[in-house]
């Protein structure tokens, strides 16, 4: 069978996305979603994602990690969905869908920015070394002193497998301050096993974890990623933080048709 697939990216976090509202695809087929993220025997990318119908919203998100299994929600790949489906003429400026986390609202501007509404958040767990809390997916957040050189693969990894998380693992954000309203972002994904490029729901943790740890009282937060920049926003209501938008570029690369 012969598939059309399109390519996006927000901030180097790419994604292989199919339209699938006549619901062709073998949703279950893990290998075939792993193969197509495959960046040397498929077309490459950090996860996949498809559109389909949805009664009640616009359309539903369905995402997949790089290695073949449906996941948690993903803060960038929500905006490449939505950048498409205004590509599409599903949607027009506005939007609201669905995803495994609930109901989503965003809006895309005249310079293809999009604004992502991520999940409230609150209950979030404050140690002296780490923070964890979830924005549609696990995160662990914790500051380290020299970024640049830091090896986010291997010592990602190790709290990712390690005995703090369990089997479920979590994803793992490492963060330097730069100013009070910005800060420097790597994150190792779990499902991709390696450092992305950006990582939407990190950068949302990320910039959370550092209003509730006092390393800023500001809840507009820009956050430089490897791949580029984004930015949060949020209001506080006690413990918990609502309003919560993601903010950033989507963009669209190429498409093309592959044999499955």
């Amino acid at each position: 069978m012969l598939i059309q697939f399109y390519k996006y990216q927000g901030t180097g976090n790419d994604f292989v996305i199919i339209d699938n509202r006549t619901n062709f695809f073998p949703k279950e087929d893990t290998k075939l979603i792993e193969r197509l993220c495959d960046r040397r025997f498929g077309i490459g990318a950090d996860g996949l994602m498809l559109l389909e119908n949805d009664p009640e919203t616009d359309f539903k998100m369905v995402y997949y990690n790089s290695d073949g299994n449906q996941s948690t929600m993903c803060g960038n790949g929500g905006r490449c969905l939505v950048a498409f489906a205004k590509q599409l003429n599903v949607i027009g400026d506005t939007t609201s869908f669905n995803a495994v986390d609930g109901l989503h609202h965003a809006s895309v501007d005249k310079d293809g920015i999009v604004s992502l509404q991520m999940i409230d958040v609150d209950g979030i767990k404050i140690n002296p070394d780490y923070s964890f809390l979830n924005t549609g997916s696990p995160h662990h957040v914790q500051l380290v002193d020299d970024l640049e050189h830091y090896n986010v693969k291997e010592n990602g990894a190790a709290i990712r497998y390690g005995e703090l998380y369990g089997k479920a693992g979590s994803n793992i954000n490492f963060v330097k301050k730069i100013d009070d309203s910005t800060f420097a972002l790597r994150t190792y994904e779990r499902g991709v096993e390696d450092e992305t490029l950006a990582c939407g729901t990190g950068a949302t943790a990320a910039a959370i974890a550092m209003n509730a740890t006092g390393q800023t009282d500001l809840t507009a937060i820009n956050m430089n990623v490897e791949g580029g920049k984004l930015s949060v926003s949020f209001e506080k209501e006690g413990n918990k933080y609502v309003n919560v938008f993601l903010n950033g570029p989507a963009k669209f690369v190429f498409e093309g048709t592959i044999e499955i």
